[in-house]
């Protein structure tokens, strides 16, 4: 059973193009792997705290303080012949290789820029599948209760925040930054950052947080009944406190994609009808509370500003998830072949070539690839990652047709920040790392017989 077990594996890693790995001759090295993978993660969470508060005058370093960990695991994958073999990871580093050559010598030829916006390509891209080919889906339940259980805190501090001045030491930041780490939100309120340099990352955090509380509404009994209600509570004061459309969208297309898992098995219906409940028993309870009637006060006040000045939803729509994605297509040809380099769309090379934090290239992510690299090779990474997040999206799908619904839920999210996610913003880079990293090890097969047996006898059908 255990070689089927192993069979198995190997049919769907190779169905998912990252490879397989005989974990009976490399327990050692894959736990190793493993403990580098959360340093990842937990470095991604509290990132922005030990910027803000902890290590201030190393804020700048700090921004790559992933960049290490990632570069060392991949080193220590590859020489133990535990690194998958994934096309995906080698036309993009091969892509990454040529820009940064390119950026060198007919690019903005700045060293430093080039080197930080190579590593998004050669380091952090073939880090997903790193994560895919190691992790399992245990270690994808741990991840996702250490999210729930981050959600209560996370919740308090942006709470903290919300209500506090931005000269308040809750709110410094950026190397200890006095003006406030907020972002402008209403009434006088400002957008939190929770632990996160940037306020981007409540949004992204809490976005994690939806997908994997979602998911645990379907499945009761895998995780502790009164930390999901308390996570659940969390996400749900986190929306308003947020003053984010982003997240609230994104909870939206979470719920869609609960309802579809719902639909194809009816028996999840009782489930969903007992979290509903639990859910709006806990909006009965808060609604109560002036801190939570004022933040949705304030959070509808944003939503009326945003849809006044951007045209409502198509405007929101269009400027977010679009965000110039046709106009970075019909304007390439007005760029240099291989563009203006690697790194320029940055706002750490902006930084270094400026002295200012701007946009030197385009605020969307589409826009920043094709005018870093140009048009053969920005929009080679753009079909790249298209490519990718459809075929991910297909074996969801087929997973919770068949009754698996966790890479479904963590698709849910991994639509919204991968395909066009702006990967210059380092938090952005890492939830889209760690969320597509996560959903390829959901994606394989479960080690009990009984699934052992039906992954087996539908291989040899489709043989």
């Amino acid at each position: 059973m255990a070689s089927a077990g192993r069979n198995t594996e190997a049919i769907a890693n190779e169905r998912l193009g990252i490879g397989s790995i005989d974990g009976h001759h490399h327990t050692s090295a894959i736990q190793t792997i493993k403990l580098g993978i959360w340093c990842y993660f937990l470095l991604l969470i509290f990132e922005g705290a030990l910027r803000k508060w902890v290590l201030p005058g190393l804020s700048g370093p700090l921004l790559i303080v992933r960049d290490p960990i990632a570069i060392m695991l991949i080193i220590y994958a590859w020489s133990r012949n535990l690194f998958p073999t994934v096309y995906y990871a080698i036309f993009m580093t091969v892509i990454g290789i040529i820009a940064f050559i390119t950026a060198l010598f007919l690019g903005h030829g700045n060293l430093s820029v080039a080197l930080y916006g190579a590593r998004i390509l050669l380091i952090h891209f073939p880090f997903i599948f790193l994560m895919g080919s190691v992790l399992n889906r245990e270690d994808v339940l741990k991840f996702g209760k250490v999210v729930a259980l981050l959600s209560i805190p996370m919740a308090i501090l942006i709470a903290m925040q919300f209500y506090s001045p931005q000269s308040a030491w809750v709110n410094r930041g950026v190397g200890g930054d006095i003006g406030g780490a907020g972002f402008s939100g209403a009434m006088g309120y400002f957008r939190p950052p929770g632990t996160f340099s940037f306020t981007n990352g409540t949004t992204l955090f809490f976005s994690f947080v939806a997908s994997f509380v979602c998911f645990f509404w379907l499945k009761p009994g895998s995780i502790n009944k009164a930390l999901l209600l308390a996570s659940t509570g969390a996400l749900i004061v986190a929306i308003p406190l947020s003053i984010s459309r982003g997240l609230t969208f994104t909870v939206a297309i979470v719920i869609v994609f609960l309802l579809a898992a719902v639909l194809n098995k009816p028996k999840h219906f009782l489930q969903i009808l007992v979290g509903g409940f639990g859910v709006l028993l806990l909006l009965g309870v808060v609604s109560n509370l002036d801190f939570f009637s004022t933040a949705t006060e304030v959070f509808l006040k944003r939503f009326e500003n945003a849809a006044d000045s951007e045209g409502g939803i198509e405007g929101t729509l269009g400027d977010r998830y679009l965000g110039g994605m046709i106009k970075a297509i019909t304007e390439a040809d007005e760029i240099p072949f291989f563009g203006v380099g690697l790194g320029m769309g940055t706002n750490a090379a902006s930084a270094i070539l400026s002295g200012d934090r701007t946009f030197m290239v385009s605020e969307g992510e589409w826009g920043r690839l094709v005018g870093e690299m140009g048009a053969l090779l920005g929009i080679s990474v753009i079909g790249i990652r298209l490519h990718l997040s459809f075929k991910l999206a297909l074996e969801s799908y087929n997973k919770m047709r068949a009754g698996n619904i966790l890479p479904w839920m963590l698709l849910s999210v991994a639509l919204l920040i991968f395909p066009q996610g702006q990967w210059a913003q380092p938090t952005t880079l890492g939830f889209s790392t760690v969320v597509m990293g996560l959903l390829i090890a959901a994606l394989k097969q479960p080690t009990s017989p009984d699934a052992v047996n039906q992954e087996i006898n539908l291989a040899a059908s489709r043989v």
